[in-house]
Order: structure tokens, then sequence, then C-alpha cells
């Protein structure tokens, strides 16, 4: 049996705000952005690489939590330093970079809703 994680819900305020954020200023690909029926919106959001995604939605029962609520979404990244300063070009504010040891080191942001991401990054 596989079980594969492939979608995150990510509970949002505005969801065109958040669009925008996660694509034009992040750099998430937009995976799709559908209105299945009245009242209905989702929008699947994947970062670049990844083969897991992110749902902004409105109107599904048992996926509405309060906005901001997500916290400690890791993005594992090559370089830190880069992807850390790539973010803050773009205008967002991104922590300074931590060595926890054992070749982990890690940096975080957060959206506009203060939902929150570390980035993460493993020295082999």
């Amino acid at each position: 049996m596989e079980m594969r994680l492939e979608v995150v819900p990510l509970p949002v305020s505005d969801i065109d705000r958040a669009k925008r954020f996660y694509v034009e200023t992040v750099g998430f690909g937009l995976d799709h952005d559908v209105r299945p029926s009245d009242g209905v919106r989702v929008v699947q959001l994947t970062p670049p690489g990844s083969s897991c995604s992110i749902v902004l939605s409105a109107g599904l029962p048992g996926m509405s939590t309060d906005a901001g609520s997500t916290h400690g979404l890791h993005l594992v990244v090559d370089d830190i330093e880069a992807t850390a300063a790539l973010l803050a070009s773009r205008g967002v504010e991104v922590s300074d970079v931590e060595d926890l040891g054992g070749g982990v080191r890690m940096a975080g942001f957060a959206d506009p809703d203060g939902n929150s991401w570390a980035l993460q990054e493993l020295r082999r």
C-alpha cells in the first residue's frame, strides 16, 4: 500500500491576496483555480520542485479553519542563504538563518495571514 501526502490545506482570509503572495512573491506554481459550484473555490499551488501542493479554498465543508492557524510547514532547500536572499528581494520578511547542528540550518517566514513556513537546509 502506498500513501502520498500531496495536498495540504492552508487557511487564508483572502484567497486572491494569498494566491498573489504565493505565486508572484514566493514563486509557487499555479496548478489550478476553479469554481466547481456556486460559493466554492479551490486554488492549488505547488512549490518549485515539490510533489506536495497547498490548497486555498472557500465553501468546502470540513476545510474551514482559522486563517493563519497553520505553522511550521517546511520547504527543504539546497541553499538556504540563496533562497532567503531571493525571498527577501521579493519583499518577504525572512528570519536569520540558524544552525541547529547536525547539518540542519533553518530560517522562517510567514504569509500575510500569519501561516508560518520554515526553510530547511540539510547538509549531508
